[in-house]
């Protein structure tokens, strides 16, 4: 699609549910784009508290319960990224990325510890982590722009982009690393990137 000026508009991407009786799904309140009438929401405390909301991450999501439809999208450009998760599984998110996930999922937080993390990392005080026990479920996480998933072999390392970094597994160790760049002849300037 174009806009009257001819420049390209990237469209929001949406996910609509068809939740059955037994379904349920948790979000956070602002992705709600609609919902059935018959849908009810109830709220969920995930703990954390004064910390997680100085580290703006959400201590309340909602719940919605089936039957009914209901659709969410994190109102930006991007991509939508659909996991399955196995019973066993544990994957940390970056923050603000997680749009909603089956009720089967529990849903917690991790510290990311350090200053260098914290001032250079790009990636907040905290990651949510989802972790599936003896059912397995649904994760649904809003990519800002195109995603590109990299499984790493044993041993591989990857430097990223703190701020281009959407999910890992939780076995996976992420440090921020500062990479010494020359500027000039006498110039030199630090950049920092994640390492995994």
């Amino acid at each position: 699609d174009r806009d009257v000026t001819g420049v390209q508009t990237c469209a929001l991407p949406i996910s609509e549910l068809n939740l059955h009786p037994q379904d349920g799904v948790y979000f956070e309140h602002h992705v709600l784009l609609w919902k059935d009438e018959s849908v009810p929401l109830s709220s969920l405390n995930t703990g954390g508290g004064i910390k997680r909301s100085i580290g703006g991450m959400p201590h309340i999501v909602t719940i919605a319960n089936g039957p009914g439809r209901i659709a969410f999208s994190r109102d930006a450009p991007g991509e939508l990224v659909v996991l399955p998760l196995h019973p066993g599984m544990e994957l940390d998110v970056r923050e603000h990325a997680f749009l909603l996930a089956s009720h089967s999922i529990q849903y917690s937080f991790v510290r990311i510890k350090g200053l260098v993390n914290l001032l250079h990392g790009g990636s907040g005080m905290f990651m949510d982590r989802f972790v599936t026990q003896q059912y397995p479920g649904l994760l649904m996480l809003h990519g800002n722009g195109n995603v590109l998933e990299r499984t790493l072999r044993p041993g591989e390392k990857l430097l990223v982009e703190p701020g281009g970094f959407l999910y890992k597994d939780s076995t996976v160790n992420m440090q921020a690393v500062q990479m010494p760049l020359k500027t000039g002849m006498f110039g030199r300037h630090g950049m920092y990137l994640a390492e995994m």
